[in-house]
């Protein structure tokens, strides 16, 4: 599996699944846009990658905003005149049950988790030739738990966008497919308030950052070329003991 001489987009890459991506496209070879509006976590990715002899660059983006996620994709384009592989990682969580929910905090949840990945395909897709895009899912879209609707609401919808997007293209434009965890040694896991206070019982085993890494360099590599459309599903088993 190699990336070599390709330019790979990775959003939410100061930490956690991202960083670990960033982390396995740079150490095959890849060329990788660290993407995060948290600075101090996306120059420490680009810092580790780079003790690695790996290549890297830090883009500070808001992704819940249009106009830096097309800054993004300008500076990409306007660095290496292409883009081979995008990874849509970032997301967020409220907990709340959906009477308690504001409107805000639901176009927030969506802005983030959903509208990011339609911006950028839609700014990334016309400079992609035989280029790969994998979104991050979650179980959630197919077994949730209380109190986090609007989390996984956007996830089942990027899952429908997905499929959706691989007929719109052929292959050999670009491949598209999730990956969705299960319970992950993460930041968003273990800051769950839901699991803090034991009302989300974690089951079964929790996954580490470089096992979902490995399922999405396969995904966005030309190992997986005659896949296309769907949802990996890499949770340790948890959805058959739900």
């Amino acid at each position: 599996m190699t990336f070599e001489n390709k330019v790979c987009l990775i959003t939410g890459a100061g930490s956690g699944i991202g960083r670990a991506t960033a982390e396995r496209f740079a150490a095959n070879g890849g060329s990788v846009v660290v993407i995060d509006k948290n600075e101090d976590g996306g120059h420490e990715t680009v810092e580790i990658i780079s003790r690695n002899n790996g290549k890297a660059v830090f883009c500070k983006a808001d992704v819940a905003v249009e106009g830096e996620i097309k800054a993004v994709v300008e500076y990409a384009v306007k660095t290496w005149e292409r883009i081979d592989v995008l990874v849509n990682n970032a997301a967020m969580m409220i907990y709340k049950k959906v009477v308690d929910l504001s409107s805000e905090e639901w176009d927030k949840v969506m802005s983030v988790n959903l509208r990011s990945v339609f911006l950028f395909c839609k700014y990334s897709i016309p400079h992609m030739l035989k280029g790969a895009i994998v979104n991050v899912s979650s179980v959630h879209a197919h077994e949730t738990t209380a109190n986090v609707v609007s989390y996984a609401s956007s996830k089942g919808a990027m899952e429908a966008f997905t499929r959706g997007m691989s007929i719109e293209y052929p292959a050999s434009h670009f491949r598209i497919n999730n990956v969705a965890p299960g319970a992950v040694d993460t930041p968003m896991l273990w800051n769950n308030p839901n699991v803090k206070d034991g009302i989300e019982k974690i089951e079964g085993v929790v996954g580490k950052p470089e096992q979902l890494a490995a399922a999405i360099c396969f995904l966005a590599s030309d190992d997986a070329c005659f896949i296309n459309g769907t949802t990996l599903v890499v949770d340790g088993g948890r959805l058959d003991i739900l």
